[in-house]
């Protein structure tokens, strides 16, 4: 759905959902260290005609700290 289209029922209404991170360890996020702050807010997009939704780090500086954190240790 990252280009606005749902690859269960083709349709074109693509909300957006911004990931959050919240006191507590609220919101949608991953953590990558002891800390809220060091989190990954996860952002989602669900299709507003079927209810389909995905998950994804927009930013590819957090996918790389996320890499960094849970990466098998073989690959890194």
């Amino acid at each position: 759905m990252k280009h606005g289209v749902c690859p269960k029922c083709q349709s074109t209404d693509v909300l957006h959902v911004p990931g959050t991170i919240g006191a507590f360890g609220a919101g949608n996020h991953i953590p990558v260290g002891w800390r809220a702050m060091n989190a990954v807010a996860v952002a989602r997009l669900v299709c507003g005609s079927c209810g389909y939704c995905e998950e994804w780090i927009t930013d590819p500086r957090d996918l790389e700290r996320v890499r960094q954190r849970y990466a098998h240790p073989a690959a890194r």
